[in-house]
Order: structure tokens, then sequence, then C-alpha cells
């Protein structure tokens, strides 16, 4: 590349960390549990859950991110209980607590992810993490991953009041991290959450394609694409 960047933005979930592969997890955990206590087809609730929380981060707003995510996951699995016939309350919210606790022993970085990090920093960049994840869990998954110390500031959905795609989210994280557009970069598996809005905001984009996607018909493409975390050094330095 030809720009000389200085602020480098990512994406977490399923950017430097496999989170699909945590929740589905975790997800299948909850559902044969209660599958053995109740009788029910534990992949058909394990795929229902799935597909409410997949329909529920692709419709976030600014608005959405006001409410506790406890509260959201409750209701998420009571939906997905009751497509299996199972509308019980108490058993939604303990699903959802069980869910929580599963949920943490599968968070692991991908290979390279930490070796880009240190060696970004270590060039003298500036590094933020923006996600549409809430602070009532990323604060948490952000520490047991082990990655802090690496990022100059974190942009949460619900603590910067607004989420990704919207472009002055990027613009703002540039202007927190005393950078501009111009200077800096986007890397994240998401292009309609991460790569459009970037390029709207004039950030040079890196879309880490792990499902394989197309770029959407008639999209801008974004400047770099590549397979995982571990090919984005060549497109950043």
């Amino acid at each position: 590349m030809k720009i000389e960047l200085r602020t480098v933005l990512f994406d977490l979930d399923d950017t430097l960390h496999d989170d699909t592969y945590a929740f589905t997890s975790a997800a299948e955990e909850v559902a044969r549990e209660v599958a053995a206590e109740h009788g029910v087809d534990a992949m058909e609730l394990k795929n229902a859950y799935i597909a409410e929380a997949e329909g529920f981060w692709h419709r976030l707003t600014g608005d959405q991110v006001r409410t506790k995510l406890s509260q959201l996951r409750a209701t998420m699995w009571g939906n997905a209980l009751n497509s299996v016939g199972l509308g019980d309350a108490a058993l939604a919210q303990r699903s959802a607590s069980n869910y929580n606790v599963y949920r943490k022993k599968y968070f692991a970085l991908f290979p390279g992810a930490l070796d880009l990090l240190k060696e970004l920093k270590a060039r003298g960049m500036k590094l933020g993490l923006v996600t549409n994840g809430m602070s009532e869990t990323h604060h948490e998954k952000i520490a047991l991953l082990q990655i802090a110390p690496y990022f100059d500031a974190l942009f949460l959905a619900d603590e910067v009041g607004m989420v990704k795609p919207d472009p002055l989210l990027f613009a703002h994280a540039c202007r927190k991290l005393e950078s501009s557009p111009s200077v800096s970069a986007m890397v994240g598996d998401r292009y309609e959450r991460d790569i459009s809005g970037a390029l709207e905001a004039g950030l040079y984009t890196v879309w880490v394609n792990v499902r394989g996607e197309p770029v959407p018909a008639g999209a801008r493409p974004p400047d770099a694409i590549v397979n995982g975390i571990g090919e984005v050094a060549a497109h950043l330095l």
C-alpha cells in the first residue's frame, strides 16, 4: 500500500477471535442440557437460538444498545424455546445465564492476531477497537483475550452511542485517537458493518473475509481482501 498509516481500527468478533465458534458452541451446550431435561431436539433449539442471535446483531441500531444485553439474551432464548414448544420464562432466563458462562471458555484469538497487534504497536501505530458489542460483556471478553494493553482506545457501541456502519463512528474513533481517516485503516470481517461505513468515512479498508462472501452487488470494493487475520500485515505495513 502507498498510504503511510498512523492508526488502525479493528473489529473484534470474527476478526481477532472466532466468536462464531464461541457462541455456537455455547448455544449447543445449553440446547443439549435443555433437550436432556425436556425431550426436545437439541439441534433444532440450537439453530433457533443462532437464528435469533444473528438476526438481532444484524438489525442492531443505536437505540437498542441502551437495553441490557442480559435481558435481550433472555428474550432470544425465550423465542428459541417457544419455537420448540417450551414457553418457560424461567428456563429462558436460566438458559441465557448458562450461555453467558459457557461462552467464555471458548474465547481464543485467531492465530496471528496477537503477532499483528504487537507488530503494529512496535511500529508506533495507534490502535483502536471498534465493536458493536456492549460493555456489559465486551470488557470482560477483551480482558479474557488479554488484548487491552495493545489498544489506545476502545469504542463499544453502548459507550459511544453509535453502531457500525455509521461513518460518524469511524470518524469519531479517528478523532479520539488524534488521527484522521486519511491516515487510518479499518480491519473487519463484515462488509456491511465494518467496511462500507469506513469507506464512506474515508479510511483505508481491509476486509477479513472469513466466510468467503462476494462484495455486495454495486458496492464499492474494499482496498484489500484477505482470508484471515494472519494476512493483514502485508496490507498495512
